[in-house]
């Protein structure tokens, strides 16, 4: 029992539940309203974008990729989706234009990656840069407006309390925990992520599933980027900085690893959503916005040392 009680505590997860319910408490005691209805939404709300591209950052990094180009990425398919809206077509053929967008994007990471053999976080700040150029040609580095075409992602609500945008996020996270844990596709994209060529000598198509797993990824950008223009009602070629980082944060706070093969979709989204507690209680409480990056900063490294602590207790 004492070795299965101390198996739970080195669950990842188990921590950051524990953290994340330590920090509500404390944070609550020093101000009640915290904990209001109202401000519980609000967490959501504002990691609504954060949680589904953390969605996509885990995947690759279990698979063993990354990918830095999604902030650029995500913008690149707002401004797609805005310009088609502007000149007048459906917001059918808006959807399927952005969905493409991140399609394509994600699947021409995928092709360089795989094909290449290069480092995925190298090529991906240089796709970073690709993607923000295009979008700088498009924009003209104008704000570009969704005529409020978008606000149902805002303004419906499940009970009249749940937008549906964070149902949206919700079921992002779901679908992915699905496909990680349930398919055959996840359970390959996972052996690729523990030992590439062990996977690839037991027949596995590397090259195929990596350009999958990274289009995939770009769908799951592309939607994130319509709860962006939800919440904003514009777009920019710069409205997605920070946001990979921020994504990386998330997932590896949640126990998802750079070496790939382990890590957990519902880690990842406890990562997510404790960078959003974190967030709105510093908010709360007035921390001042230059101790707020010290104190993320912390926590980068902090997690790092977390996910490496059963490497180092084997080494020990």
């Amino acid at each position: 029992m004492n070795t299965k009680f101390k198996g739970i505590l080195r669950d990842q997860r188990v921590l950051l539940a524990l953290v994340i319910a330590l920090l509500v408490i404390v944070v609550t005691i020093i101000n009640p309203r915290f904990v209001r209805l109202n401000n519980i939404i609000a967490i959501f709300n504002q990691i609504s974008v954060l949680g589904v591209l953390t969605m996509a950052m885990a995947m690759l990094l279990i698979s063993g990729g990354i990918d830095l180009s999604i902030g650029s990425m995500m913008a690149l398919c707002g401004i797609v989706v805005a310009t088609v809206l502007m000149n007048g077509q459906s917001m059918l053929v808006a959807l399927l234009a952005g969905f493409g967008t991140g399609l394509v994007c994600g699947a021409f990471n995928g092709i360089i990656i795989a094909k290449s053999k290069g480092m995925p976080l190298i090529i991906s700040l240089g796709t970073s840069m690709i993607f923000n150029g295009i979008s700088l040609l498009i924009a003209g580095g104008a704000f570009l407006q969704f005529q409020n075409k978008l606000d149902f992602l805002r303004t419906i609500r499940l009970f009249d309390v749940v937008p549906l945008m964070v149902l949206f996020m919700l079921a992002v996270c779901v679908i992915m925990y699905v496909v990680l844990n349930k398919t055959k596709f996840g359970r390959r994209i996972v052996a690729i992520g523990g030992n590439e060529k062990n996977a690839y000598l037991s027949g596995i198509n590397v090259d195929l599933y990596k350009v999958i797993t990274y289009a995939i990824a770009g769908v799951i950008v592309a939607g994130a980027s319509l709860i962006l223009g939800a919440r904003l009602n514009s777009i920019t070629a710069t409205a997605g900085d920070g946001y990979e980082t921020d994504a990386l944060v998330a997932a590896v706070v949640g126990g998802v690893t750079f070496e790939g093969g382990r890590g957990t979709v519902s880690g990842a989204f406890l990562g997510c959503l404790l960078t959003g507690i974190i967030s709105n209680a510093m908010d709360i409480l007035g921390v001042h916005a230059y101790v707020k990056t010290v104190i993320t900063g912390a926590i980068i490294v902090g997690a790092v040392v977390m996910s490496n602590m059963d490497k180092l207790r084997k080494k020990v």
